[in-house]
């Protein structure tokens, strides 16, 4: 097995565990090395993953590692768009509490909680 796939597996465990929210498993991962902010095909960054599958304490436990909370992925949304979307208000609030925008992205996060009457920011 080459360098590449070893990291590719790496890589697809650490996706793996943010969308199951194994906090404690991939902050291992992460402080052995492996980048925080590492994104998938899509541009998912761990912090999206965790964020979009509802999964506060991880969400929480990257950013304390140092996830970059404003990363959007490849269609321009944002961790943050993604918990409103998802309704996930335990997301939201660890999100906010961190220094979200919750005015960027395509859609934002915002408009997103427009368009779907939550009342998120008020």
């Amino acid at each position: 097995m080459s360098d590449d796939e070893d990291f590719n597996d790496i890589a697809e465990a650490a996706f793996d565990l943010a969308r199951t929210g194994e906090a404690e498993r991939l902050i291992r991962f992460v402080t052995t090395g492996l980048p925080v902010d590492l994104v998938n095909g899509s541009g998912d960054s761990l912090l999206m993953l965790a964020a979009y599958h509802g999964h506060a304490d991880t969400v929480r436990a990257l950013i304390k590692a140092g996830a970059d909370i404003e990363r959007r992925n490849d269609r321009d949304q944002s961790p943050l768009a993604g918990a409103v979307f998802k309704d996930y208000r335990d997301v939201v609030a660890v999100l906010l509490d961190a220094g979200a925008d919750p005015d960027a992205g395509t859609p934002s996060a915002r408009q997103i909680a427009a368009m779907f009457a939550r009342d998120t920011f008020t």
